[in-house]
């Protein structure tokens, strides 16, 4: 396993955070979560729930071990000062200011542990004039100019209908912690990691920005289904549902001939990128006319890869299944669960050589590994940890 040895105390929930400790828990490392007395991750209660489990919870939490603490104890605070000096990483996505009040940001932390790699997941960066605002994924895609550029053309901005910017601020957390894990192999020294879910989403504009500094007059904006400045690119009706097809100069000849239309090809309207961008709202009917003539989205999608077009099924997370790629590249992955049973979720979208299986993981039960940790890990006595059981310090639950 790539990450064997690799010990993370995990002070995250709900998403932006676990998703970090999820794919490192993948690759072997050992995760220890925090979770706060008496209800644990918020997640634990987010659906879908079945037999008082949560399957959100499930899926960004495998293999983690949980340790659940009354953490307005003083005896808590101790736990988790010996247990910094005992990790890698430390991961945390709380509030603003709560690292700091529990003595636990990244001063305090290297102070115990000079080696420690930290990061913190926040909506604006704990360093920003946003630093004091609480936000999460949609604000966080508002800010970055995602619901600018999305949505019908003319109409109101819409969200993206998946968590953008908590996992994509999650992945590229993880990636960062990799990198100062390598630094820190090189010189000895930790370092904290400031990562803003903004900053994760407005580093994915291609054209947006830069076509504002070079000042060519045109403005980013929503476009609805089809590519503004290039064509055909876009989201076109099919017999049976919808087809993307992005047919870019090289594949614009290849796509006039599946369609048997060389007219178009020598057409001034559609011959050179800009004018087809331009006429756009002529050229796409036909398009759509031409899908309309097969006796299916398969038989369509069949003839435009013949002629080596980019195209591709628009495929409903509930289809998914149905399509061999996503289960023989193992995209989709059914996991064991002792209360949900047997279900399915996204698998790991990473490929080594080196770990070329996926361990077998499962969600931890509320608190399920406090005496493990504190015991093995820590060293303390069965006495003490039944002290701390008695006083509420630690806390179990069957969920």
């Amino acid at each position: 396993m790539i990450l064997e040895g690799i010990r993370v105390l995990d002070f995250t929930q709900y998403l932006a955070g676990p998703t970090v400790t999820r794919l490192m828990a993948e690759m072997g490392a050992e995760i220890i979560k925090i979770e706060h007395a008496p209800n644990g991750d918020p997640a634990r209660t987010l659906p879908f729930i079945k037999d008082g489990r949560s399957g959100y919870f499930v899926q960004q939490n495998r293999g983690k071990r949980s340790v659940c603490l009354d953490l307005s104890k003083p005896e808590s605070k101790e736990i988790l000062f010996d247990l910094v000096g005992k990790v890698d990483v430390m991961v945390e996505n709380y509030g603003p200011g709560v690292m700091e009040r529990r003595g636990l940001d990244y001063p305090s932390a290297k102070k115990l542990n000079p080696r420690l790699v930290m990061a913190s997941i926040s909506a604006f960066g704990r360093v920003s004039p946003l630093s004091h605002r609480t936000g999460y994924d949609w604000i966080a895609q508002a800010y970055a100019g995602f619901m600018h550029v999305t949505g019908p053309k003319g109409g109101k901005p819409h969200p993206v209908g998946v968590g953008m910017a908590d996992v994509s601020s999650g992945v590229h957390a993880f990636s960062a912690i990799g990198y100062a894990l390598f630094h820190r192999e090189r010189t000895g020294r930790g370092q904290y990691l400031d990562i803003s879910m903004v900053d994760a989403l407005f580093h994915m504009h291609e054209v947006n920005v830069q076509s504002i500094s070079l000042g060519n007059g045109w403005k980013p904006d929503r476009v609805g289904s089809n590519h503004e400045l290039v064509a055909p690119i876009g989201v076109f009706k099919g017999p049976e549902g919808y087809i993307v097809i992005m047919a870019l100069q090289l594949q614009w000849p290849n796509l006039c001939k599946a369609m048997m239309r060389p007219d178009l090809e020598q057409d001034p309207r559609f011959s050179q990128p800009g004018p087809r961008a331009k006429n756009q709202e002529e050229l796409n009917p036909q398009i759509e006319a031409w899908l309309a003539s097969f006796a299916s989205d398969n038989a369509a999608i069949a003839c435009l890869e013949e002629h080596r077009v980019p195209c591709a099924p628009v495929i409903s997370p509930a289809d998914a299944p149905k399509h061999e790629y996503f289960e023989k590249r193992g995209t989709l992955r059914t996991v064991k669960d002792p209360i949900l049973g047997d279900f399915v979720i996204p698998g790991f979208p990473l490929r080594f050589s080196e770990q070329p299986e996926f361990p077998e993981l499962t969600a931890p039960l509320l608190g399920q590994h406090n005496e493990q940790v504190l015991g093995e890990l820590l060293g303390y006595s069965a006495a003490r940890i039944s002290a701390l059981k008695r006083d509420g310090v630690m806390i179990e639950g069957d969920r």
